[in-house]
């Protein structure tokens, strides 16, 4: 039972679907249960016809923005008709607390809408799982330090959102840092400690800021299951299992090569490696590698993990990394690339990571946590993670947040 009742506007690129879709999904099923009014705005992706969600932006005015993008250097200013209909939403529903998840990706104009809840004096929670709020563009900076001190002369100028031909990096971090100067009700989230320690070092750092982790379902799809009926259908028997899992595994991003590569020089070992979410599956590689396409079945998908005895991890960048939690819920540890997030969503004895690229680093780490079982078992694993990524304990955390920016509004009205 709530102490009150809020109405709670959530804002991201998508909806059920996705990484980020997902959690906007389970905070608006929890937020209705609980007896408040939440209404979920997105994007993209499929038109969901379900109480309280609206998809604000057309097809075609998505791809307008991208393509005005790649022309001019600038984003997140293209889509005039989905930010008018949003601005909308927002007055007709006033919200009690606005949740903005990632708002990059080629469907709203950020400016008008940080004004309207600036004007309003909306309480915003701001959640970054990208670092594209402090930075000209970039999502991730990685080894760059100009968002530092203003951006400019960007060695991604052709990386998403992409520019065909011009570097606008430095007048739209500057925008964004007038932007946000006086956003005085702005609450930040980010969803590991290292992604919080940069923000902390950027210029939204003066702003209120707490570590809420993701949350996935522990209950009904990530758990430990009985792998039996899959091992039998690869023909397991007493091999140690090795899984990679990405959208584009084999982008450079997600690091699939080096999986590929690992496998290649354990051919000679009892294991055996599953690709999942491999884009061409015509190309060729090695033969105790099985690569399998995308899938949409998170059950499966949580027996692959259940079936593993290690997931690798070679992404060359995670703000957070819902595979290791996805993992660990399924009882399975992680081993992989120190890149950013990961190794805090997979602390020891939960998982083993070695510098970026390292990849002799990374076959001792495997094949020894394989042949000595340096990692935890899987019990431990499973309880650790359901303890820690449960979607139920990431919404109770958003929630005491929402009340409590209510309650200080509240306050300084009496």
């Amino acid at each position: 039972m709530v102490s009150f009742s809020m109405k709670i506007l959530l804002i991201d690129v998508n909806y059920k679907h996705s990484s980020t879709g997902k959690i906007v999904y389970d905070l608006h099923v929890l937020l209705t249960e609980q007896g408040h009014s939440s209404l979920a705005c997105y994007g993209r992706g499929p038109l969901v016809r379900e109480a309280g969600v609206h998809r604000i932006s057309g097809v075609a005015e998505v791809y307008f923005h991208a393509l005005m993008t790649r022309l001019t250097g600038l984003t997140g200013c293209f889509s005039p008709l989905a930010t008018r209909k949003l601005l909308r939403i927002m007055e007709e529903f006033q919200p009690d607390v606005v949740h903005i998840h990632d708002i990059v990706a080629y469907f709203a104009n950020i400016a008008p809408v940080v004004e309207y809840l600036k004007r309003n004096a909306v309480p915003t929670v701001w959640t970054l799982h990208s670092e594209f709020l402090y930075t000209g563009k970039c999502g991730h900076a990685f080894e760059c330090e100009r968002w530092l001190s203003g951006c400019g002369q960007c060695p991604q100028k052709r990386v998403y959102p992409a520019s065909w031909f011009f570097d606008r990096t430095a007048r739209m971090f500057e925008e964004k840092r007038r932007l946000f100067g006086d956003f005085e009700r702005l609450f930040l989230t980010t969803p590991s400690c290292w992604l919080a320690e940069r923000v902390k070092r950027s210029f939204l750092g003066t702003k209120p800021l707490r570590v809420v982790r993701n949350g996935i379902d522990t209950t009904n799809i990530f758990f430990p299951r009985t792998p039996a009926q899959l091992r039998e259908r690869f023909d397991v028997g007493d091999k140690k299992v090795l899984l990679a899992v990405a959208p584009n595994l084999m982008s450079e991003d997600k690091g699939g090569r080096w999986v590929v590569e690992l496998a290649e020089r354990m051919r000679s070992t009892n294991s055996l490696f599953f690709l999942i979410g491999v884009d061409d599956l015509s190309e060729r590689f090695p033969p105790n590698v099985h690569a399998i396409g995308r899938t949409k079945d998170q059950r499966e998908l949580a027996t692959f993990y259940s079936m593993a005895d290690l997931t690798i991890l070679t992404s060359k960048r995670e703000t957070f990394s819902l595979v290791c939690a996805e993992s660990l819920c399924c009882g399975t540890p992680v081993a992989g690339f120190d890149s950013g997030a990961p190794s805090e969503v997979a602390p020891p004895p939960y998982g083993i990571f070695v510098p970026y690229g390292d990849l002799n680093s990374l076959a001792d780490a495997v094949e020894g946590a394989l042949r000595r079982g340096t990692l935890t078992s899987k019990e431990e694993c499973a309880t650790f993670g359901a303890a820690r990524y449960s979607k139920e304990r990431m919404g109770s955390e958003y929630v005491a947040l929402y009340e409590k920016m209510l309650s200080e509004r509240r306050r300084r009205t009496l």
